[in-house]
């Protein structure tokens, strides 16, 4: 019968680094090749019976180590794991038994990580069950679904932006008066008549399309291209839902109207015009909105999605939170990535805007991995339309890191050089690292807690 070869490149490197001995020394030492050592380490030959007796002649090397056995289980471990409708299609077992042989770190990590996951599912399946759910509720949410498609665009979707900024050339889009020009453009190209009256933001039938008459003109002018969108441009939203594949009907819809609104924002806030107003204006949101007849809102978040291949703008990451800290739009650009779950960090200057209407508040900050940003927050009060009607509220943010400041009329006056500058925050407290943050909410979910109730400090316990 055949003998099994023997692959162990990871074993035979161990062996020659904990030794602090090059490759040529250890080759001598095995009287080996040079070349040949490589080929075994990389697991493109296998180990020789003369070299496994002289590593356990030159190192004492205990032979049983290089048995075969946990690569092979860790093979059969892999292939039950990819099993698992999660992950799709497996790979070929020729790459399950590469990554055994040469990775087997790696391999380890992957199969405590699915054993983890499926202890997640069975603790969230028992929850469900407890409150009375059934299974359904550990599928993605439709929102969810949607909002990471767009995060994992990079909040940027090429055939829409540019199909956006076709349009907006077209229709004489890029200044101011949008409505008017909005308007003319459906009347002539469509036969819609656009009208404005008390109820709806936008309500649409054939041939008229009512628009609240008591919505700014930058929200009437962006529902009407948010109409347009619909009308104009509706095979190429569908063929973006097709490549997005949602797995439900629900997930696609929304996905719809925020594929709408993209192009909205981007017919009002062409990319090329845009870009070159923020980069010459430096940023000034002020001054932006008045000349694109935009809202500040707009403006920021237009500016977030400024990634297009060699014409990238200043990376920021873009969020609005409710009066409540809840997170309603969240976008990032930078190495910052906003907690899936809960609300921002409370020490983040976004909380404070609501305390000063109207006034921008500017920020150095520095998150746990050491990360430095410029952060620039301001509360956005829309109109209620009507004395005494509610009036939502809300703070945007807008930042950049550090290094990109400059381009930002905001930071003009600000020592970005200097340490002592930046104060700490995190991104939500049960992930926060920081163990002395005298705003935590709740402890951190990886780490120990130590309590004692004969002593108490910043926090009613001390995080191990």
């Amino acid at each position: 019968m055949a003998t099994q070869k023997l692959y162990a490149g990871v074993k035979l490197r161990e062996t020659r680094l904990k030794r602090s001995l090059t490759q040529k020394a250890f080759a001598e030492k095995l009287g080996v090749s040079l070349s040949y050592l490589n080929q075994m380490e990389n697991n493109h030959r296998p180990i020789s019976a003369g070299v496994v007796l002289a590593m356990a002649q030159e190192f004492g090397f205990d032979v049983t180590e290089l048995s075969v056995a946990e690569a092979d289980r860790m093979v059969v471990d892999m292939r039950e794991a990819l099993a698992d409708p999660l992950f799709g299609e497996a790979p070929p077992l020729a790459d399950l038994q590469l990554t055994a042989s040469n990775a087997p770190a790696l391999a380890r990590a992957f199969l405590s990580l699915h054993r983890a996951h499926n202890n997640a599912q069975d603790r969230l399946a028992s929850l469900n069950e407890a409150l009375g759910q059934d299974a359904t509720g550990l599928d993605p949410q439709p929102w969810e679904e949607v909002r990471d498609f767009f995060h994992y665009c990079d909040n940027y979707i090429d055939a829409v932006d540019r199909a956006a900024e076709s349009f907006a050339s077209r229709a004489g889009l890029g200044s101011s008066n949008h409505v008017a020009l909005l308007s003319q453009h459906l009347a002539r190209q469509h036969g819609i008549d656009v009208h404005f009256a008390k109820g709806a933001l936008r309500s649409f039938t054939a041939g008229r399309l009512t628009l609240q008459a008591d919505a700014t003109p930058a929200s009437q002018a962006f529902q009407i291209a948010h109409q347009i969108s619909l009308i104009e441009h509706d095979a190429l939203l569908e063929t973006t839902l097709d490549f997005a594949n949602f797995s439900t009907p629900e997930a696609r819809a929304i996905c719809k109207i925020g594929l709408a609104n993209y192009f909205a924002g981007a017919a009002l806030l062409p990319y090329g015009p845009f870009l070159a107003a923020a980069q010459s204006l430096r940023h000034d949101l002020d001054l932006l909105a008045e000349r694109f007849g935009a809202s500040i809102e707009q403006v920021a978040h237009r500016l977030s999605t400024l990634q297009r291949t060699a014409a990238k703008g200043v990376p920021f990451f873009f969020v609005r939170v409710d009066q409540a800290g809840t997170i309603t739009k969240r976008h990032s650009a930078t190495r910052l990535q906003f907690a899936r779950f809960g609300g921002a960090c409370p020490l983040w200057n976004v909380h404070r805007a609501f305390e000063t209407p109207t006034r921008y508040l500017r920020q150095l900050a520095e998150t746990p991995d050491g990360v430095r940003y410029f952060c620039l927050a301001k509360d956005i009060t829309k109109p209620g339309g009507a004395f005494g009607a509610p009036k939502p509220r809300y703070a945007i943010g807008l930042g950049c890191e550090i290094s990109h400041a400059e381009a930002l009329v905001y930071a003009d006056d600000f020592e970005l050089g200097k340490t002592g500058s930046f104060e700490p925050i995190g991104i939500s407290c049960r992930i926060c690292e920081r163990t002395h943050c005298h705003q935590r909410a709740v402890p951190p979910l990886e780490k120990p807690l130590r309590i004692n109730p004969m002593q108490r400090g910043v926090l009613p316990y001390e995080i191990g």
